[in-house]
C-alpha cells in the first residue's frame, strides 16, 4: 500500500469519525427533544414550547434520514429512510407527534450504532497503521541518519533500538532480541531471533540492538499488505449481504404499495379517518426491513475486523461464508506443514563421539553457503560448539567439500565424495543409510583419506504444531485431509506418518497443474480448502473453493491467490478462524430468522389487531438493536 493510498484512508477515517459525532450529536438532541416534549406537556406548559420541542426532535431526527432518502429517491431507489420519515410525518399527522418523535429517536439511535459497529473495521485497519513508524535510523558510512521510512531502498540497514517499533520488513544481520509480533501474527508471546532471522514492521523489539537489512519497501511490507487486504475485505460483499441489499431496496417499494393498499382497504372496511391513518402510519413502520438488512453485516464485518486482530485476513465477507462451508482441507508439504528447511536429525559417528563429528563436520561446512551446509553449522552453534579454522578449502561441483582442519584432510559430500576417495561404504552402513533415506531424509557422509567417519542426517521436519492443529480442524468439523506436495514419496509418507494420515491421504511428486487436478477432483466430493505457501502453489490455491496462505513462510504470489491469508506461520489459527466463519454463519441466520420472523409478527398484529404504535416502534427497533449487538459477538474474537 502506497503513501497516497494509506493518506486516502486516513482522510476516509477522519470524515467517518466526523459522521458519527455528527450523528451522535443529533441522536442526542432527538432524545432530548422528545423528553422535553413529554415533560412541558405534562407540566401545562404553553402549547408552542410543546410543539417547539417537539420540532427539535423531528428536525434532529428526521433531517439525516430525509436528506437520504431524497438522494436515493433522485437516483430512481426507494429506501428505508423513506418508510421511517414517511412513518414519523403520518404519525403527526394523525395528532401522535410524540409516537413519531420516540421512532425517529429509537431509528436515529439504531442508525448511530449501526454507524459505531460497521466502523470497527476501518478501525482496525486506522490501529494497524499507527502501528507503523514515520522514520527509521539508516546506517552509512557508519553514521545514523533519520530518514522517512518512505525513503529506505532495498538493502539499506536500519539500526533498531532496544522497545523501539521496526519500521519495516527485513532481515536481522547483527544482534539479537526478543520480538513482540503479537500485533501482526497475533502470537501471544515474544519471539526470540538472531541473526538470519526475518522480522516485521509494525512489531516491537525487546531489549537488544539490531541492525536489519531492509528486503522490502514501506509500501510493500506485511503491514501494508495487512492494511491493505482489510481495506479490500470490507468492499467485497458476501452473497448473503448482497442477498440483504437486494432484498431491502425491492422490499420498501413493497411496503410503500402495501401499505396505500391496507389504507384504502381500512376506509372501505369503515375506519375513520385518524384510525385508518394511524394504522397506515404503524404498518409502515413495523413492515420495514431495518432488521432484514443490517442483521448480515453487522455480522460479517464484526467477524472480519475479530479475525484480522487474531492474525487471520478474509478477502471479504465471501471467502468468511465459502470458508465456514468448509468439510476438506488440502494441504502443501514444505513450507507449509513443515518448516520447509532441512534440520538435523541423526548424528552417527563411526569414530569417536556424536560432538566431535559435528563440530569438525560444521567447521568445514561453515565455508560452504549451501543449505544443508549452513544447517549442520547452525546446528552446531546451537549445542555450543566452537567451530575449529580451515584452510585449503575445495568445493567438488556434485560431489562435497574438502579442507584442511589442524593439518587434517576432511570431506564431507555424497556417496561420489566417498568413491572419489576410494571409500566403500559397508553393508552396515549400507542398511543405516537406507533406513533414513526410507524417512525421507538427506544422508551426509563424513570421512578422511583412509575411512568414513560418520553421517549426518537432515530433514525438512514437521512443525510443532502442525499435527494438533489438524486435529482441532476435525474437532471443528472438517472430515478428510489430502496431503498434496511435489516433494518424493518416502518424504511425504514420512511426514504423513507423523501427522496421523493415511497412506491414500498422501499424494507425492506433482506438478504445480497435477495439484490442480487433485483439488478438482476432491471439489466433487464436497468444499474443499487448500493451505500453501509458494508460487507452485498459487494455481491450486485459487483452484480450492478457500485458498489459504500461509503469512512469513508464504510467497506474494501465494498471498495474492489465496482468499485468506495468515499473518504468521502459525497453523493452530486455522481451526479457531473456521470455528469463527462457523458462528459467523450461524448468527447471520439466527439474525435473518428473528428479523424476518419479529416482522410478520408485528404485521399480523397491526393488520388484525390494534397494535398501538408506540409499541410498534419499539418492536421495530428493538428488533434492529437485537441484531446488531447479535452481530457484535462476533468482536471477541479467534482464540486459539
Amino acid at each position: 500500500m502506497t503513501q497516497s493510498s494509506l493518506a486516502k484512508l486516513e482522510s476516509e477515517l477522519r470524515e467517518d469519525a466526523k459522521i458519527l459525532r455528527l450523528n451522535i450529536i443529533l441522536t442526542t438532541l432527538t432524545a432530548l427533544g422528545l423528553i422535553l416534549s413529554v415533560v412541558l406537556n405534562l407540566s401545562g406548559a404553553p402549547k408552542i414550547w410543546v410543539i417547539a420541542s417537539y420540532l427539535l426532535s423531528f428536525l434532529a431526527g428526521g433531517l439525516p434520514a430525509g436528506r437520504e432518502a431524497l438522494a436515493e429517491l433522485f437516483r430512481g431507489k426507494l429506501d428505508i429512510d423513506l418508510l421511517m420519515v414517511t412513518a414519523a410525518l403520518a404519525a403527526a399527522a394523525v395528532g401522535e407527534p410524540r409516537d413519531g418523535a420516540i421512532l425517529l429517536f429509537l431509528f436515529s439511535l439504531a442508525g448511530t450504532l449501526e454507524d459505531y459497529a460497521m466502523g470497527r473495521t476501518k478501525r482496525t485497519v486506522s490501529s494497524l497503521m499507527k502501528l507503523r513508524p514515520d522514520k527509521a535510523i539508516r546506517l552509512k558510512n557508519g553514521q545514523e541518519y533519520e530518514v522517512d521510512i518512505e525513503d529506505l531502498a532495498l538493502g539499506d540497514i536500519v539500526l533498531i533500538k532496544s522497545g523501539e517499533r521496526i519500521p519495516v520488513d527485513g532481515t536481522i544481520i547483527q544482534g539479537q532480541s526478543s520480538i513482540d509480533q503479537s500485533t501482526i501474527t497475533g502470537e501471544s508471546l515474544p519471539v526470540d531471533k538472531g541473526v538470519g532471522a526475518e522480522v516485521f514492521a509494525g512489531t516491537v523489539n525487546g531489549s537488544g540492538v539490531l541492525d536489519i537489512k531492509v528486503t522490502k519497501l514501506a509500501s510493500d511490507s506485511t503491514l501494508a499488505q495487512m492494511v491493505r487486504l482489510v481495506t479490500e475485505a470490507q468492499s467485497q460483499r458476501a452473497p448473503s449481504q448482497r442477498f440483504s441489499d437486494w432484498f431491502g431496496q425491492r422490499y420498501t417499494i413493497f411496503v410503500l404499495v402495501g401499505t396505500l393498499v391496507a389504507l384504502a382497504i381500512f376506509f372501505l372496511i369503515g375506519l375513520k379517518a385518524h384510525d385508518a391513518f394511524y394504522k397506515a402510519a404503524t404498518l409502515l413502520v413495523v413492515a420495514s426491513p431495518c432488521a432484514v438488512v443490517i442483521s448480515v453485516p453487522a455480522a460479517i464485518l464484526s467477524a472480519l475486523a475479530a479475525a484480522a486482530r487474531g492474525g487471520v485476513l478474509f478477502k471479504g465477507g465471501a471467502a468468511l461464508e465459502s470458508f465456514a462451508k468448509i468439510k476438506q482441507l488440502a494441504f502443501d508439504k514444505t513450507g507449509t506443514i513443515t518448516l520447509g528447511k532441512p534440520q538435523v536429525t541423526d548424528i552417527i559417528a563411526l569414530e569417536g563421539d556424536e560432538k566431535s563429528l559435528l563440530q569438525r563436520t560444521a567447521s568445514l561446512e561453515s565455508r560452504s553457503e549451501h543449505p544443508i551446509a549452513q544447517n549442520i553449522v547452525q546446528r552446531a552453534r546451537a549445542e555450543g560448539l566452537k567451530l575449529n579454522e580451515v584452510s585449503d578449502v575445495q568445493s567438488i561441483t556434485g560431489h562435497g567439500l574438502e579442507g584442511s582442519i589442524e593439518g587434517e584432510i576432511l570431506w564431507a559430500g555424497n556417496r561420489k565424495m566417498a568413491g572419489r576417495y576410494g571409500i566403500h561404504l559397508s553393508q552396515d552402513v549400507e542398511n543405516e543409510v537406507k533406513a533414513l533415506e526410507s524417512q525421507g531424509k538427506t544422508s551426509v557422509f563424513i570421512g578422511d583419506k583412509a575411512k568414513l567417519l560418520g553421517i549426518i542426517s537432515l530433514a525438512d521436519t514437521l512443525r510443532g504444531n502442525a499435527k494438533s492443529a489438524l486435529e482441532a480442524l476435525k474437532a471443528a468439523g472438517v472430515s478428510k485431509f489430502a496431503m498434496l506436495t511435489g516433494d518424493h514419496n518416502e518424504a511425504a509418507s514420512h511426514i504423513a506418518k507423523q501427522l496421523g494420515l493415511a497412506q491414500d491421504e498422501v499424494y507425492a511428486d506433482l506438478l504445480p497443474e497435477d495439484k490442480v487436478k487433485h483439488i478438482e477432483r476432491l471439489k466433487e466430493q464436497g468444499d474443499i480448502a487448500f493451505i500453501g505457501d509458494g508460487v507452485n502453489d498459487a494455481a491450486a490455491l485459487a483452484s480450492a473453493h478457500v485458498g489459504v496462505a500461509m503469512g512469513s513462510a508464504g510467497s506474494d504470489v501465494a498471498l495474492e491467490a489465496a482468499d485468506v491469508a495468515l499473518l504468521s506461520d502459525d497453523l493452530s489459527r486455522i481451526a479457531p478462524a473456521l470455528q469463527l466463519a462457523q458462528k459467523a454463519d450461524r448468527i447471520v441466520k439466527q439474525n435473518l430468522s428473528f428479523a424476518v420472523g419479529a416482522m410478520m409478527v408485528l404485521v399480523l398484529f397491526t393488520l388484525f389487531g390494534n397494535l398501538p404504535l408506540p409499541l410498534g416502534v419499539i418492536g421495530h427497533e428493538g428488533g434492529t438493536l437485537i441484531v446488531v449487538a447479535n452481530g457484535l459477538r462476533l468482536l471477541r474474537g479467534i482464540r486459539s
